[in-house]
């Protein structure tokens, strides 16, 4: 699990709940119309805006925000000397069997296409092809979350209004504004809330999820042809390394002492 998201999910909620229990009651900012203006609202014109494939992995971006990501940079660096150092012994041909129990569809990928002779430059092509792919999906779902971020508050004003117009309706009964005008604020705050907690801190984190992807995938293709070309593992781990910070180099550099141990 992410922890990070999760405690900065806990928080957000945890101290708007305070600050609405310190000064008042829950139960004042409960109001089943204004949920429904404001939620439902966002939800249907959101569909609007969306495309029957990307509405039907929204609950699974919704998962993924609190996900972490199942192969870490160490391990699959870790892996790659391994396979490198089995590819120097006994020939390319000899990581075929390896190829079966490899759980990244993308690594399996490249390492078929090597076991098979293609050309570096085709094993690249194809790769980065596979990423841009990755890239382009990733903002088409993104964009519901974006959009979402958008319509929340919009409806919430939307909600506002009605509660103003039924407000002025009422204004020779002095005794109805104020609950009447507390009904119309609270669809902007609904609306405010699922924006700032959740439409808009998801699309930034899945934003961010993607960039780390690919930039995980671009060493993993760095890797793949130094293996394909034959280079010294210690080279390839070298290389690969460059693409993380020192803390993480030194990890993996216990790690492998570790393993020699």
């Amino acid at each position: 699990m992410d922890l990070m998201s999760i405690i900065g999910f806990i928080t957000v909620i945890g101290f708007t709940l305070y600050g609405i229990l310190s000064s008042g009651s829950l139960m004042t900012f409960l109001d089943l119309p204004s949920v429904y203006i404001t939620i439902g609202g966002t939800v249907g014109a959101l569909l609007i805006t969306t495309r029957t494939k990307n509405a039907k992995v929204i609950f699974k971006l919704f998962a993924l925000v609190f996900k972490e990501t199942k192969s870490t940079d160490l391990e699959i660096i870790s892996n790659f000397v391994d396979w490198a150092t089995r590819a120097r012994k006994e020939g390319l041909l000899s990581l075929e069997d390896t190829i079966q129990n490899i759980p990244d569809p993308f690594i399996k990928r490249g390492m078929m296409m090597i076991v098979d002779g293609s050309e570096p430059e085709t094993i690249k092509n194809v790769l980065e092809l596979k990423i841009k792919g990755i890239v382009t999906r990733h903002g088409a779902n993104r964009a519901m979350f974006d959009t979402g971020a958008a319509l929340g508050p919009a409806f919430g004003m939307i909600g506002t209004l009605i509660g103003l117009v039924n407000m002025l309706k009422q204004l020779s009964d002095p005794s109805t504004i104020g609950p009447q005008m507390s009904i119309a604020l609270i669809t902007t705050f609904y609306g405010s809330l699922l924006a700032n907690v959740v439409f808009m801190p998801m699309s930034k984190k899945l934003k961010v999820k993607t960039a780390e992807e690919v930039y995980q995938k671009e060493m993993i293709i760095e890797g793949l042809l130094s293996i394909q070309a034959g280079v010294n593992p210690n080279t390839i781990k070298e290389k690969m390394l460059s693409f993380l910070d020192e803390k993480a180099a030194a990890q993996l550099e216990a790690m492998s002492g570790r393993k020699e141990e």
